[in-house]
């Protein structure tokens, strides 16, 4: 109990300001006592107003006060100091470089606890008591410790800036509503910091939206990364079962489109995870600016908040822009489908060139949008290659079989149950195309039809010609239009007149695309969007003159 007496004197008899016990002790007229130099140094600091106060009540005083030595505290305070050294404070309580010290202290600064926002000064937990004890700061505003108090003053006219410019989007005094800023929509600053606080809860809302949709997206891919692999797995085994049944000449090939979708395979892994680690640290990204905006809105100084607001507040549009789809069709079944056709007709492939049996193009990301430059397209080129097996005998191919020509007399092919006839010169690709794909051709003479078709259309009569059915679609090229047929429709379109046109396919988004191409430039002709339910293959049809030509342009 005798310690604890001796505990409670050190406390009455320490000065507020240096917190340490009173040397040459004197006292206000409003009853508060302080050590000579300390209050003297205070007082100091306050001769430029020409009004001194005392710092734990705030009375102030005019003229300032000649102060004299009190006697009687003197000589408690020599009595104390027999009892032994104080306690020194824990280091915890200075404050450090980083920290905020209190504006009061005097030698060692302890670190700050609260700064006020009317005083602009920051206060330790001892210098902080007149603010909760004296009804004078009761309508002070006490706010974290901040080392920014000062931005909080006008450089022009000295005063503490309360309200906000909209005009020009920034924190002013009273007197610079009624100067420079006049006429100007200005409100206080807490009305403005109000507005803001609304939009920075709408903007949180719609990063933790977008965290919400790339989570789902990052689901989904790896959903998808999994379906590749599986599929994958499948057109091998499928592969291995269909090349035991070949003779000995087909086991290269076997190893060969093993190899081809095992690297495909690799490729698209590698696709669909390099957009997952960026959709990953999109979130991270966007979860890291969400803690920023949550630290901001607890910010008490509104001006502060108005000053860090607009740094903060814009948020970037996303780098990823497409919706992320699972399509349940296997990716590589088309590897299956081929070989099943190449074990039905070995014996005609035995007798041609090898038809080169490849996966096709996994395409994961279902939505993503057409390209929109020939540099685009051109990263989707399929090598075309015409079939013989097809041509209608008024065509001859050269140019390894890139080339069509039409000729006056019939060619001496031989009869194949493949071949168009009637007298309608056109023919099919030998490549079946699925995935995405982009071609071009390059044509000559009175007129050409580019079209795609399903392996299984007529080929004979009428019903047979490009675009005359539900099995083809095509765009008939003359020398001043164009026009574009589907199941004996012609729709006239409109486009620059070229000799060389392109042609994209996106098999699973049903989208099929023709442009006029002049050098670099490219002018959409016609856009098909439907859902096709089988391989396609490339067609020409040069129906006009003797001597037309059109040829798939080599592009890589």
């Amino acid at each position: 109990m005798a310690q604890k007496g001796v505990q409670l004197d050190r406390e009455i008899l320490s000065c507020p300001i240096c917190l340490d016990l009173l040397k040459d002790p004197v006292a206000t007229t409003c009853g508060h006592s302080y050590c000579m130099k300390c209050i003297k140094g205070f007082w100091d600091g306050e001769d430029e107003k020409k009004i001194h106060s005392c710092p734990q009540c705030r009375q102030s005083f005019t003229p300032r006060p000649v102060l004299l030595k009190n006697t009687m505290l003197a000589a408690l305070v020599e009595e104390l100091k027999k009892t032994g050294p104080p306690p020194a404070p824990a280091d915890l309580c200075y404050a450090g470089a980083e920290d905020v010290a209190c504006d009061v202290c005097t030698g060692r600064k302890l670190r700050a606890c609260k700064s006020c926002l009317v005083c602009l000064a920051s206060y330790c937990d001892k210098h902080l008591q007149p603010h909760y004890e004296s009804p004078v700061f009761k309508k002070h505003k006490l706010v974290e410790p901040s080392k920014k108090l000062q931005e909080n003053i006008c450089s022009r006219h000295d005063e503490v800036m309360k309200m906000f410019c909209r005009t020009d989007q920034q924190c002013i005094c009273y007197l610079c509503s009624v100067d420079e800023h006049k006429g100007h929509d200005t409100v206080s600053a807490a009305a403005e910091r109000t507005e803001r606080q609304r939009e920075l809860e709408g903007s949180r809302l719609n990063i933790q939206q977008r965290i919400q949709d790339g989570e789902k997206e990052v689901k989904l891919l790896q959903q998808e990364v999994e379906a590749v692999n599986g599929s994958a797995d499948k057109a091998v085994e499928d592969s291995e079962k269909m090349f035991t049944e070949l003779i000995r000449l087909m086991e290269k090939r076997s190893s060969d489109v093993k190899q081809q979708v095992r690297s495909q395979q690799k490729r698209e892994v590698s696709r669909v995870k390099e957009l997952q680690e960026k959709l990953e640290q999109e979130i991270s990204e966007l979860k890291r600016r969400d803690a920023e905006l949550k630290l901001l809105s607890h910010t008490e100084d509104h001006n502060q908040f108005l000053h860090s607001y607009p740094s903060l507040s814009a948020l970037s549009e996303p780098t990823h822009s497409s919706s992320i789809n699972i399509c349940p069709l296997s990716y590589f079944e088309d590897v299956t489908a081929a070989l099943s056709a190449v074990r039905d007709k070995l014996q005609d492939v035995l007798r041609e060139e090898w038809t080169n049996v490849s996966p096709t193009e996994v395409d994961v990301l279902l939505s993503a949008a057409e390209p929109t430059t020939r540099a685009g397209f051109l990263q989707y080129s399929q090598e075309i290659k015409l079939d013989p097996n097809t041509a209608e005998s008024r065509l001859v191919l050269s140019e390894g079989s890139k080339k069509a020509t039409r000729m006056e007399q019939h060619q001496s092919y031989s009869r194949h149950p493949d071949s168009f006839t009637g007298g309608y010169p056109q023919v099919l690709s030998r490549e079946s195309l699925t995935g995405r794909c982009y071609w071009e051709v390059e044509w000559r003479g009175g007129a050409v039809r580019l079209a795609v078709a399903y392996k299984n259309i007529s080929r004979a009569g009428k019903e047979s010609i490009f675009g005359n059915n539900d099995k083809s679609w095509s765009v008939d090229c003359n020398q001043n239009s164009y026009s574009f047929c589907y199941n004996r429709i012609s729709t006239p379109v409109s486009g620059p007149q070229s000799s060389r046109v392109g042609v994209y396919l996106d098999h699973r988004a049903g989208i099929l695309s023709f442009y006029s191409i002049i050098s670099e430039t490219m002018t959409l002709l016609h856009r098909v969007q439907t859902t096709f339910t089988q391989p396609l293959h490339a067609g020409v049809g040069l129906y006009s003159t003797y001597g037309d030509t059109a040829e798939f342009c080599k592009l890589k």
